[in-house]
């Protein structure tokens, strides 16, 4: 790989999964002879299966009470996992470097208060008056946070405030196709020169009843019982199991990274997304003009990490193109272990190649026979993200030697 002081390098990563909270229990994995043993909450949001959020101290990385008290566990996790990568990169606490950094946050709609959404919902079963009463309760029942649900960009906020980063600030908003703009914004501003230092990521709490019944109303969810991500049956095209994740990553351009001594994780070789219509093999089609833009070969002994959504049609199909397409390289569906983690979605996946190339330690088959062990480590990876409904995208990493 030639070297260049343009190249866009990961070098801090923030990460908290079912798994656990850091890197350790996700390193742990690479390199392993078995799959690591899935965390699957049954019961809290019965009859959905989902992956929970860890046991987390929050004082570790959101230090006062009263910061903690005004978010709800979304924010928290934003927050945590972006103190961790600020931790990991060695810059936490540098004014200097974290005033001058920008940030982009993926974002969803934000937790709803669900106690006053069922209080609303029962007292205007016994009231004509409903437009009075929702007006009463918005003036006295909702924090000030609050719109009925918080905003989007509170996460980017809160960040500056704990953090002190206070560069420019973006959020982008929506499902799998937020983590992707995200994503590849932050890779284009730093490529270009625009960023010297960037903050990425975003989080996703599974456990929130408001998001599981948008998705039970479009059929998607996985009903009782958790299965491989391969292997989950196709009645109303069912298959996704939500994972609670937190994912930031730090980006810095190769010479801003090496002036400071910094640790390099991976080379960003090239982030791409896109949406559109699906049927006829436009997916196909489109997905394969993603992985040639974004660079990747596709050669024996690389890794292709799927953030398959686990729904039948969309996943069969990413599986089948993906294996005929690139038959060399070794395909892992992160999401079968970590739930798929919406906004989310994309930087996890980018944050286990990267620990993956890293390290030098493949990760085993995660999802049984229908993935292929590896011999040797990887040097090159690949990640995708597909939407539920919209949206593609699409990674290429490589190691840094």
């Amino acid at each position: 790989m030639t070297k260049s002081a343009n190249d866009v390098v990961l070098t801090g990563i923030g990460l908290v999964t079912s798994l656990g909270v850091g890197q350790a229990p996700h390193v742990a994995m690479l390199g392993a002879d078995n799959a690591p043993e899935v965390t699957v909450d049954r019961e809290t949001c019965a009859p959905y299966p989902v992956h929970p959020l860890p046991e987390i101290d929050w004082k570790d990385q959101i230090p006062r009470r009263g910061d903690q008290r005004q978010m709800e566990n979304w924010q928290r996790l934003g927050v945590y996992t972006a103190g961790l990568a600020l931790d990991d990169a060695g810059v936490k606490g540098d004014e200097a470097y974290c005033s001058t950094m920008d940030m982009i946050v993926a974002a969803g709609g934000g937790e709803r208060d669900i106690a006053v959404d069922t209080m609303i919902v029962n007292e205007g079963l016994k009231r004509s008056d409903r437009e009075v009463l929702l007006n009463e309760k918005l003036t006295t029942e909702l924090r000030p946070t609050l719109f009925l649900a918080q905003l989007a960009n509170l996460v980017a906020g809160n960040i500056s405030i704990v953090h002190k980063v206070t560069g420019s600030s973006r959020t982008f908003m929506g499902e799998e196709g937020a983590g992707i703009s995200a994503m590849a914004t932050a890779y284009a501003r730093v490529l270009a020169g625009q960023s010297t230092h960037m903050l990425v990521g975003g989080a996703f709490v599974a456990e929130r009843r408001d998001i599981l019944l948008m998705f039970e109303a479009i059929h998607a969810l996985t009903r009782d019982e958790w299965k491989p991500l391969w292997d989950r049956p196709a009645e109303d095209d069912g298959g996704m199991v939500l994972g609670t994740a937190g994912t930031f990553l730090v980006l810095e351009s190769r010479a801003f990274a090496e002036a400071r001594g910094a640790h390099i994780y991976a080379v960003l070789d090239g982030v791409e997304g896109d949406r559109g219509k699906r049927d006829a093999g436009k997916f196909e089609a489109r997905f394969e003009r993603l992985f040639s833009d974004a660079g990747f070969s596709g050669n024996a002994g690389d890794l292709i990490f799927s953030g398959a959504t686990g729904t039948s049609d969309i996943t069969s199909r990413e599986a089948a193109f993906l294996k005929k397409t690139y038959p060399g390289a070794a395909l892992r569906g992160y999401t079968g272990v970590t739930g798929h983690a919406v906004e989310a979605n994309f930087p996890l996946g980018i944050a286990l190649a990267a620990l993956s190339l890293d390290k030098r330690k493949a990760p085993p088959p995660f999802n049984g026979p229908s993935e292929a062990p590896m011999d040797t480590p990887a040097k090159h990876a690949a990640v995708t993200t597909v939407g539920l409904q919209r949206g593609e995208g699409v990674a290429v990493l490589s190691a840094d030697e």
